[in-house]
């Protein structure tokens, strides 16, 4: 047991020198942390999902330790418009999406927005126990480009007109790290002029503290931006085209406005450093 002991202690010595001198070694310590830290918050209340399955509220505990846990690997959340929320009604909530932390931004708005569901791809779901979590408190589980997503995500229009569901979705598909969002993806759009709902854009700043390609995971802050809702009532499946153009313009705008402000805040603190 004292060998044990010993071992371990050389281990974790040798994890925060790394940690401190090596940023790459940084990056995949806190990616580590980041994924062990949230299958632990899904699966610890699980027992406690079986009570109500399929209820949007099982994932406020895991979100409440996602919020805890994002601000131990110095990730900080401003949120903003939170004046646009209105839960008297559903709508198609419209992210953006840059890397699997995005997880921590469902994590900052499940508790803003009653009824939330959120639209994840298939293979999540085999991913235990968080994809029996996520599974537990409704997520909508898609097979990417099939045909089948196309009716999942019709069936979920009832869910947003009748039930006042919240349908999270991040409209690019695919997540980025660049300066651009990319083109976005008509099923949510389908879905909103389907229910008559409106669209509620949510922009997530650029993540300036994470870089993918220079293996690069530092501190920082991102700004969650909760737009005015764009109505739909009165569109058809016509409109659609134009409609998407027109919130990817408003969504980039922000976008754009918002992360120059975390990189300049950002730039500030390395001075300071």
């Amino acid at each position: 047991m004292a060998a044990f002991n010993v071992v371990l202690g050389c281990i974790m010595a040798l994890i925060i020198i790394l940690f401190t001198i090596s940023s790459i070694a940084r990056y995949y310590i806190k990616f580590t942390l980041f994924i062990v830290l949230s299958l632990f918050s899904a699966s610890l209340p699980l027992p406690f999902m079986l009570i109500r399955p399929f209820d949007p509220r099982n994932a406020l505990i895991p979100a409440a330790l996602g919020r805890l846990t994002s601000r131990l690997l110095g990730i900080r959340w401003t949120v903003r418009g939170l004046e646009n929320v209105d839960d008297s009604r559903g709508a198609v909530v419209l992210i953006n999406h840059q890397s699997s932390i995005d997880l921590y931004v469902l994590a900052q708005l499940w508790p803003l927005m009653a009824r939330c569901t959120v639209v994840s791809k298939r293979e999540l779901q085999y991913l235990a126990p968080f994809g029996t979590a996520a599974w537990l408190w409704g997520t909508v589980f898609i097979d990417r480009g099939a045909r089948s997503a196309h009716s999942v995500l019709g069936q979920q229009s009832i869910a947003v007109k009748d039930h006042k569901r919240k349908l999270l979705l991040f409209p690019e598909g695919t997540r980025h790290l660049g300066d651009k969002l990319l083109p976005f993806r008509k099923g949510a759009f389908h879905v909103a002029v389907e229910a008559r709902a409106p669209i509620q854009p949510v922009v997530v700043s650029k993540y300036h503290f994470l870089d993918e390609k220079r293996l690069r995971f530092g501190s920082g802050e991102a700004i969650i931006t909760i737009l005015p809702k764009i109505e739909t009532e009165n569109l058809s499946k016509e409109d659609i085209p134009a409609l998407m153009e027109s919130t990817q313009m408003i969504m980039q705008e922000v976008f754009t406005k918002t992360s120059a402000e975390t990189k300049l805040r950002l730039s500030v603190e390395n001075k300071d450093d």
